[in-house]
């Protein structure tokens, strides 16, 4: 082998196996805070409706000031529980209003057309049919709104479910639909822990081998799931280096395989 050819071969692999570090967090953290939170993460996630247990959205009008203190972007969209839908039919027109709102609230924020926009899924386990048709309609509407879809869903084998794992339950029954994944899985191993490594794992190692993003550390800790998992503080969360219960910066820790997971910079 040529040594051109060994260094394009070892700048593929360079590729293939970078991993960006992100947080996220159901609320704002602050204009002041943005600059602090740089100095380790690449992107945030960021809401377009109102978080799960909120009653109002704090992020809100903040794209510009996120994307000028360098960061990428993890556009979520919180979804529907289980509760919600009741019928197939039901399930299938809520997720074609989720979508209206969705697309609404994205052009709003000023996020560029193509945006991954991440539908909350919640609830873990095999997707009843319900479930799956809210899921699909909404799939389908994003993608028809110009944006492309994907789903933050459980990477966690359900162990009262056939340890059917709800990313992959998705995935084989999606059809030829493209959607990106975000696992979740923050039971250590493999979850690292509330730890921020300079070179993050990679997405494929949270036990989906497809997932784009892996949230591995949550905010507070979820003792039934991550109670082996190390470095959290001592209220539970799992803060940023330089940062501690007094200042409220708990978050959720995330790799990717790109610093703008949702491609929602427009710069």
């Amino acid at each position: 082998m040529t040594t051109a050819l060994v260094v394009l071969s070892c700048a593929m692999l360079h590729a293939q196996t970078s991993a960006f570090l992100g947080f996220d967090r159901n609320e704002y953290p602050g204009d002041a805070n943005l600059k602090t939170l740089h100095q380790m993460f690449s992107y945030t996630g960021y809401w377009l409706n109102n978080p799960p247990g909120a009653t109002s959205n704090s992020w809100a009008g903040h794209r510009a000031a996120v994307e000028s203190a360098g960061f990428g972007f993890l556009v979520l969209f919180n979804g529907r529980l289980y509760a919600q839908l009741k019928t197939v039919a039901n399930a299938t027109r809520l997720g074609k209003s989720d979508v209206r709102a969705a697309a609404a609230a994205a052009r709003r924020e000023g996020f560029p057309r193509a945006t991954i926009i991440f539908l909350d899924q919640e609830q873990g386990g095999r997707m009843l049919p319900e479930q799956k048709a809210y899921i699909y309609a909404w799939v389908d509407g994003v993608t028809a709104a110009g944006f492309r879809a994907g789903i933050y869903c459980s990477g966690i084998p359900a162990t009262d479910d056939g340890n059917v794992v709800t990313a992959e339950d998705i995935h084989k029954s999606a059809g030829t639909r493209s959607i990106a994944y975000w696992a979740i899985n923050d039971g250590c191993p493999p979850a690292p822990g509330c730890t921020f490594p300079q070179h993050p794992p990679s997405p494929a190692q949270s036990g989906v081998p497809f997932a784009e993003v892996w949230q591995f550390a949550q905010s507070p800790q979820r003792k039934d799931v991550a109670g082996r998992c190390t470095n959290y503080g001592h209220d539970g969360n799992c803060y940023p280096p330089g940062t501690g219960a007094a200042q409220g910066l708990h978050i959720d820790v995330n790799t990717a395989t790109s610093a703008d997971p949702s491609h929602g910079r427009t710069h």
